[in-house]
């Protein structure tokens, strides 16, 4: 009986989570560049985890009542998106560092991919609207034997993408040692992250 939740918690989960957006971009580059691949897969997961079951438990709704705080996050993760994208269109024009990346050992801190990786998950709007409003709507309102298999479920859906983006990218590697190949991936990068944070701010 507990089974139906379970597939659920996966399913939504999943969906939510594969859509394109910064956060699963920025992995997909960590992926690429083979930086950091485990880290960068288990702290997605981990705040997956935490916003998931906060939504479920009903956490999410306190969001509702705190406009403001629902502002500075909106105007902060736009600056921060901005940024990024900045960042992104910049390396379009220079895409034979990144390939030198691939030829050696990361230079990247572990500290600055989590600081950047904390960034992508807490400083997007999005993140809350899924996992709170979405994910934990759904899973509250189920009864209370129900939200362990469908936040388990969920956990799963969130556990299986992270991971297989990240080491699933480490894969394509050597497709990117093409300048080319980097160019344009940034681009998209670019426009995608500059595409949210207008999203984000209208």
């Amino acid at each position: 009986m507990l089974l139906a939740p379970l597939v659920e918690g996966f399913a939504l989960g999943a969906s939510l989570i594969i859509a394109i957006g910064a956060q699963n971009a920025f992995v997909l580059k960590q992926g690429l560049k083979r930086q950091h691949l485990f880290l960068t897969a288990l702290t997605c997961f981990l705040c997956d985890s935490l916003l998931i079951v906060l939504g479920v438990e009903g956490i999410g709704a306190l969001m509702e009542d705190f406009p403001t705080l629902i502002d500075i996050l909106r105007w902060g993760g736009a600056i921060f998106l901005v940024c990024y994208g900045i960042r992104s269109f910049y390396s379009v024009f220079h895409p034979h560092a990144l390939v030198a990346a691939l030829e050696k050992p990361s230079n990247s801190s572990k500290l600055a991919t989590l600081l950047a990786l904390l960034g992508f998950t807490f400083l997007n709007p999005h993140t809350y609207i899924d996992t709170f409003l979405l994910l934990g709507t759904v899973g509250a309102e189920r009864p209370i034997y129900e939200h362990a298999p469908f936040i388990t479920g969920a956990l799963m859906g969130s556990f299986v993408w992270f991971f297989s983006l990240t080491y699933g990218a480490s894969a394509l590697s050597p497709i990117f040692r093409n300048p080319r190949a980097w160019q344009v991936l940034d681009t998209v990068m670019g426009f995608v992250m500059i595409a949210i944070a207008i999203s984000l701010i209208t």
